[in-house]
């Protein structure tokens, strides 16, 4: 699919998407929302592609929903009317959250900029998120008073605890990179200038290992969240072993350490 409001590239096992609609702070359209969701599927069926890197082109990550979608109040509420019975309809951002949190590929956010409404919650979606020192954070939906969307009322309070997630919320307040660092929000702030190369490197580690463990380590703490007895998670991760015992990479990774060698994975 060729891409029009955002820039897919892929280096080895790698996938980078830039959304690139810097002119309006990559505000998410129609367009763009379709093009984010269509990136993921593809990656999603992709053998080849072991992590994902997610950025912004510009000075922002992404400013949340582009109010030009609507160029009325009436037109906003018909909007969310309609949408009531496609809440995960492809092409929508609910339906791209939806896809980073259930899809076995690591994804990680390089925050370049503002992350602001849907922006938030689509950096809150992602598995890990690496915030240049120049980031800025909110959930605004108080301040323009309309609801939490894009997950951020699943994602936030589980992200950074729940008190902290209500005074974030309730506010509406903006919030610095160092802020974000020290609620948790991030897992780590850097250098504008360094938060590529940081993001990059990260993935590229994260990369070089087995992508099936990779997927289900994701999988396992994921249900994790909602699990209540530790039980039943140890029954699930005795599951989950079963299966990687039998991969390829298994045997490779047993084989490499008694040969004192690196392994050299192939994802089967």
């Amino acid at each position: 699919m060729a891409y029009q409001s955002l820039i897919m590239e892929r280096k080895g096992a790698i996938a980078t998407i830039t959304l690139n609609r810097p002119d309006v702070g990559n505000a998410f359209n129609k367009e763009l929302m379709n093009e984010l969701d269509a990136a993921f599927k593809e990656i999603s069926q992709d053998e080849n592609i072991w992590a994902v890197l997610l950025t912004g082109a510009g000075k922002h990550f992404s400013s949340g929903i582009d109010l030009s979608l609507f160029s009325s109040l009436g037109d906003a509420a018909a909007a969310v009317e309609d949408s009531e019975g496609e809440t995960y309809a492809e092409g929508t951002l609910a339906a791209t959250v939806i896809r980073i949190r259930s899809m076995s590929k690591p994804v990680i956010a390089a925050i370049n900029g503002a992350a602001i409404g849907a922006g938030l919650g689509l950096a809150l979606a992602c598995d890990i998120r690496i915030a240049s020192d120049k980031s800025r954070f909110a959930s605004i939906f108080v301040k323009r008073a309309v609801a939490p969307d894009s997950g951020c009322s699943f994602t936030l309070p589980r992200v950074i605890g729940l008190p902290r997630a209500c005074e974030f919320m309730f506010t509406g307040d903006i919030i610095d990179a160092e802020e974000a660092d020290r609620i948790g929000l991030v897992n780590r702030v850097v250098p504008h200038d360094d938060l590529m190369k940081t993001a990059m490197e990260l993935v590229e580690k994260i990369a070089k290992n087995p992508p099936l463990a990779v997927g289900i380590a994701k999988e396992a703490m994921n249900r994790a969240l909602t699990e209540t007895d530790i039980k039943e998670q140890l029954k699930y991760e005795v599951s989950l072993q079963s299966k990687l015992l039998k991969t390829e990479d298994f045997m490779e990774a047993a084989k490499a350490f008694l040969e004192k060698r690196e392994p050299i994975f192939k994802g089967k």
